[in-house]
Parts: C-alpha cells; sequence; structure tokens
C-alpha cells in the first residue's frame, strides 16, 4: 500500500505534465478553476481573505522556506546531540541537500515547459515558465523536510500534530497562489506530487523513529535500521 504512493504521485504528475507540455483538454479544468475562484473572491469580497491569500503565497518564497529549513535542521541537530545520538549533525547536510533539490528540479522544468501564468502574457526571453509552481514545490519540500527531520525526534503523538500542521501550512501555499491568481490549479498540483516524491525519498533513506516498528518506513518490509535514526533502511 505505501509502494502504491510514490506510484499514484509519479502518475499524476506525469499525466499534468504531458498536458501541459501537449496543450491537452486536461488545461480545461485550471480554466474552470480559475473562473470559479475569480467569481468566488469578487463575491465574497474580503480584504483580510485576499491578504491571507497572499500572505499564505508568500511562505512558499526563498524567503522565509530556505531559512526556515536550515534552522529547522539545525534543531534536529540539536535535539539529537542533546539525545546523545551519534552523528547528531546530519540533519545539517540533509537540509541543506533539500534546498539545493528545489532549484535541481523546478528550474529545468520551467524553462522546459515555458507555460505562461494565468493572465496570459507570453514570456519574455529571460522569463521561465509558470510550470510547475516554484513556491508550492518550495515550501512542500523545505517544510516537509523539516517536519521529517524534527519529528522524528519527537513523541508520536507530537509528531503527528507537526505532520498535521505541516500538510495544512503546505495547503494553505498552494491555495493562496491559485486564490491569488498567482499560478494554475495545475502548476499546484503537480509540484505537490513533486515534493511528495521527493519527501518519500527522503523518508526511505530515514530510519524509522524512535518505539516504531522498522518496517513502517521501509514500505512494510522488516530488516535491521540504523540506530541513530538518520541511517537508510538498510543500515548503511
Amino acid at each position: 500500500m505505501r509502494s502504491a504512493v510514490p506510484v499514484a504521485l509519479a502518475l499524476v504528475l506525469a499525466v499534468i505534465s504531458w498536458q501541459v507540455r501537449a496543450d491537452g483538454p486536461l488545461l480545461g479544468l485550471d480554466r474552470s478553476a480559475r473562473h470559479a475562484t475569480w467569481d468566488f473572491r469578487h463575491a465574497l469580497h474580503s480584504t483580510p481573505v485576499n491578504h491571507l491569500g497572499a500572505a499564505l503565497s508568500d511562505l512558499g518564497g526563498n524567503v522565509p522556506a530556505f531559512p526556515l529549513l536550515l534552522l529547522g535542521g539545525a534543531l534536529a541537530a540539536a535535539l539529537r546531540r542533546r539525545a546523545g545520538s551519534p552523528r547528531w549533525w546530519l540533519p545539517l547536510p540533509v537540509a541543506a541537500l533539500a534546498g539545493a533539490a528545489v532549484p535541481a528540479l523546478v528550474i529545468p522544468a520551467k524553462a522546459f515547459f515555458a507555460r505562461p501564468g494565468p493572465f496570459g502574457v507570453p514570456l519574455t526571453p529571460e522569463q521561465l515558465g509558470w510550470y510547475p509552481s516554484g513556491h508550492t514545490a518550495t515550501s512542500t519540500i523545505a517544510y516537509g523536510t523539516v517536519a521529517l527531520l524534527v519529528g522524528r525526534e519527537l513523541g508520536h503523538r507530537a509528531r503527528r500534530l507537526l505532520y498535521a500542521a505541516t500538510a495544512l501550512l503546505c495547503a494553505g501555499v498552494g491555495w493562496g497562489l491559485v486564490w491569488s491568481d498567482y499560478h494554475w490549479l495545475l502548476d499546484v498540483l503537480a509540484s505537490w506530487c513533486l515534493g511528495g516524491l521527493v519527501l518519500w525519498a527522503l523518508s526511505r533513506r530515514l530510519a524509522p523513529p524512535p518505539g516504531e516498528h522498522p518496517g513502517a518506513a521501509a514500505g512494510g518490509h522488516g530488516g535491521h535500521c540504523g540506530h541513530d535514526g538518520l541511517d537508510g533502511p538498510d543500515g548503511h
């Protein structure tokens, strides 16, 4: 069942990317969602809600996402050091690698698809496209990585709450981008899939949190896991 999640994410990402590249009929969903959002936004006519949408979308920017990612890695490292874990410093390079993955994945994709934004203005030669959403990918990967790293040092209940809050925050960023007409809906959905795949791959390299069955983080398979919580599923 767990292995079905990355397969589903990859399949959805592939279908959306194909439709964006081919200007296929699925893009009608973008236009319908934009018109419905526009109508609802103007019917609601709420300045606080509009400000909330813009503020949430800003949380997907390089600032504050990347500084918070590094701070989260530092916090996880400090918690591991206090607990006496070997290689307590490992969350720091993991956080740095997660941050580097965002531009490495998003920038080439934006240049390849060269999709105009919701306003339909043609891209200038120096512009990257709108697909996939960089703010969505940044928030999903940065905040998701923080949740994975810090959550491993918390108790079960606190870890679940952290994961839920992080998912809600990342959903809010995506909602804000669509609500504020900064991105097409499919731009956001594709980046959620992309970010989910990155986080899934990262979680596969992390041993289960203390007290959790080893098979839970390894797709239901048993086996020895590293005792310091940051080794791969095979203990290496």
